[in-house]
């Protein structure tokens, strides 16, 4: 598999947003821009979906508003309009990295045993079931070609 083919693999199937920049940067250079530009851009649909969502139901609840897509939208922006304090944006893009990994590590060990026991084997079947249908079945899309960047 090609990196910019793992890049949208991933984005597509990962559901977890640190994940896929973590399985990402790990694969290659090339597919963590991928990656992680289509993760988000598919995170950027919760705004209008909830926006509608909200219209629709005629909810009172507030709406609320997804953070890490506004950071990164305004870190790409003043990345693109001050090339000039790029070894800084690098530097910050390391800092980045590093928490990311301290963050993947520590969701990784929120599961153990007693919650998987508590939470029962349905849910984590069923769970495991859905995870193997989008992810083989997002594969073979790209791979035939179907879905590509």
């Amino acid at each position: 598999m090609t990196q910019a083919q793992f890049g949208l693999w991933s984005a597509l199937a990962i559901h977890d947003t640190s994940s896929v920049v973590g399985a990402t940067a790990k694969y290659g250079p090339t597919a963590l821009p991928i990656g992680t530009t289509i993760k988000l851009a598919r995170a950027l649909w919760i705004v209008p979906l909830s926006a509608v969502t909200a219209i629709t139901l005629k909810s009172k609840a507030r709406i609320q508003w997804p953070w890490f897509v506004l950071l990164f939208c305004l870190a790409a922006l003043l990345n693109t309009l001050f090339p000039a304090f790029n070894p800084a944006f690098g530097a910050l893009n390391h800092l980045g990295k590093i928490g990311l990994t301290v963050t993947l590590f520590l969701i990784g060990t929120g599961l153990n045993k007693e919650t998987i026991r508590l939470v029962g084997a349905r849910p984590l079947l069923q769970g495991l079931a859905l995870w193997i249908i989008v992810g083989a079945g997002t594969l073979a899309l790209i791979l035939f070609n179907w879905i590509r960047v």
